[in-house]
């Protein structure tokens, strides 16, 4: 399956969650069999050539792609989870959205001094949400940084400004 096929998959909803969003609905992506097999296959290639140890899922849409690429690649898989949602003691990063804010939490126990870390998310648009989870995960002691997303809306500045502070960031599609 092609980029171009994957893309086709997406729902495009104007207005939601407020006027003057449009947003990307991954559903139906995920609810295709063959193309949510060909963006996990494609996300795993994209990151074959880093040195990693653990990947971050950022909550909830980045958990799609987080957790069957930790399992593929055999990597611990740790979560980035919205105000109360972890049952241990956690670290917190609070961030800027496009339409609000919000905080990112990780177990305080989840990232070790010297760890190389994957940021994975479904969408990176102004990059608070990946900004802050990168900044949680140096703030608990990781020394290398990368992340991917699935989309990528680079109108917006967020990939820039992440690529700026912690170096590459890999991205499957643009709009």
């Amino acid at each position: 399956m092609k980029i171009e096929d994957i893309k086709k998959t997406i729902t495009i909803v104007h207005d939601y969650p407020i006027k003057g969003i449009v947003f990307k609905d991954i559903t139906t992506l995920l609810e295709d069999p063959e193309a949510f097999r060909a963006t996990v296959n494609l996300m795993i290639e994209r990151v074959s050539h880093l040195e990693f140890d653990k990947l971050v899922g950022v909550e909830s849409r980045g958990f799609f792609w987080s957790a069957p690429v930790a399992y593929a690649l055999s990597k611990s898989f740790v979560l980035a989870r919205k105000p109360g949602k972890l049952p241990r003691e956690a670290a917190e990063k609070h961030f800027t959205l496009e339409y609000g804010t919000n905080s990112v939490h990780i177990h305080k126990d989840a990232i070790s001094p010297g760890d190389k870390i994957l940021v994975v998310d479904d969408l990176i648009a102004t990059g608070g949400t990946a900004i802050a989870t990168a900044d949680l995960c140096s703030e608990l002691g990781a020394t290398d940084i990368h992340t991917l997303c699935l989309i990528d809306l680079p109108h917006l500045g967020g990939s820039k400004k992440l690529a700026e502070k912690y170096g590459e960031v890999i991205t499957i599609l643009d709009y």
